[in-house]
């Protein structure tokens, strides 16, 4: 790993071969590219990564892979061959990260254990991405991010009292897989630059799913009684802090959590009244009332009252409704990446890490093993070396 002068993407010389599949890995390795490490996919020649044949398809291959891997390079290679392994080895050592999210056991079964790695390049850093970590009693159970979120006790917490509802976004694979492994990652290079160091980053998708609730469950503790669905301060439990149905059937999202906030809303909407009663019953407040309120008006007509009056309320977008939001659109939030063998522009959305004077590249998403001769050339193989790889069926 290089250091990077002034006007260069800040992890400019940071090379990560990437192992992992479907969201929790290839968001992270995508995060990294995004401020300009070199990524290379390292895919089964028997069809790559799986998420690029899940449908939808955009063209040639699924939208979801589009969405995550912009900024990469594909090598098709078959680790399950002796050749492939060994080829494995040798671009390790031009390389500082590598990234898996296999079930624990697998890369020790390929050769490609932590200690196998640092015996050829001391100084990697190897990150893998679990369901449940790399020891304990369900290290080698399958699962997805409903599984993860359920054993958190983050899937508990969602949907009202009497039953809980999945959650509309992948929680563990990204806020409880990706941003771990993205950190972990870049804390041990900036190790590895003092110490000269590798390390082995174990990521637990329900560890990280759990860290969600750390403010939760400290104020459970405090209280002395465990978390309750649909009954906490953020979940549901207090009428200033929720969702309305409007006049028109479509939602508001009401986040009045301060009382001058609560306030000034009820003062706007001509019931300032209810500003007294902001926790009575139990914490609940006044939520016949509000609904009733709220359902007096268009969501668009809340929407400009709390513009007008800064009170915490906004709508609730749905469908493509947030490209056209102002705010998302001034940010750029959304990215459109030409394609050129999908024939099209593809949509994505920016990485939301922003540094300022920096602009993330925007390269388009790879075929599957596009790259594979020259990344091997870019490591020293020979076109004879090549060849025999081809022959062996290795790439």
């Amino acid at each position: 790993m290089t250091s990077a002068p002034p006007g260069r993407l800040p992890l400019d010389g940071v090379r990560i071969l990437d192992l992992s599949r479907l969201l929790p890995g290839p968001f992270a390795t995508l995060l990294l590219a995004d401020l300009g490490a070199e990524v290379v996919k390292v895919e089964d020649p028997e069809g790559g990564d799986y998420l690029r044949w899940m449908p939808p398809l955009a063209g040639r291959q699924s939208g979801f892979f589009h969405a995550v891997n912009r900024n990469k390079r594909s090598l098709r290679l078959d680790l399950r061959k002796p050749e492939g392994v060994a080829a494995f080895r040798r671009l390790l050592r031009r390389y500082d990260v590598v990234v898996e999210s296999f079930r624990p056991g697998v890369m020790e079964k390929l050769g490609l254990s932590y200690e196998a790695l640092r015996r050829e390049c001391p100084g990697v850093i190897l990150c893998s991405i679990s369901g449940y970590g790399q020891d304990g009693p369900y290290r080698d159970r399958a699962g997805h991010d409903i599984d993860y979120c359920a054993v958190a006790g983050v899937l508990a917490m969602n949907g009202p009292p009497e039953r809980p509802f999945p959650l509309g976004v992948q929680v563990a694979d990204v806020a409880g897989g990706s941003w771990p492994a993205a950190t972990g990652i870049l804390a041990a290079l900036y190790r590895r630059r003092a110490t000269g160091e590798g390390a082995h980053v174990d990521v637990s998708m329900t560890e990280g799913a759990l860290a969600m609730l750390a403010m939760h469950l400290g104020a459970a503790a405090a209280r002395g009684e465990p978390l309750r669905r649909g009954k906490e301060l953020l979940n549901g439990g207090t009428a200033c802090y929720d969702v309305y149905r409007t006049r028109d059937g479509r939602f508001v999202a009401l986040g009045t959590l301060e009382p001058k906030f609560f306030a000034r809303f009820c003062a706007a909407a001509g019931r300032p009244e209810l500003a007294e009663r902001q926790l009575d019953a139990a914490g609940e407040g006044p939520r016949e009332e509000l609904r009733a309120l709220f359902a007096s008006r268009t969501r668009d007509e809340w929407a400009r009252l709390g513009a007008e009056h800064d009170v915490c309320l906004m709508p609730v977008l749905e469908g493509d409704e947030p490209r056209s939001d102002p705010q998302l659109r001034a940010r750029g939030a959304f990215l459109e990446i030409d394609t050129p063998w999908e024939g099209k522009a593809m949509a994505g959305v920016a990485s939301p890490v922003r540094l300022a004077g920096v602009e993330a590249p925007r390269r388009a998403a790879p075929e599957l093993g596009a790259d594979t001769e020259p990344i091997l050339r870019e490591a020293g193989f020979s076109e004879g070396e090549v060849a025999s790889l081809r022959k062996a069926g290795a790439i």
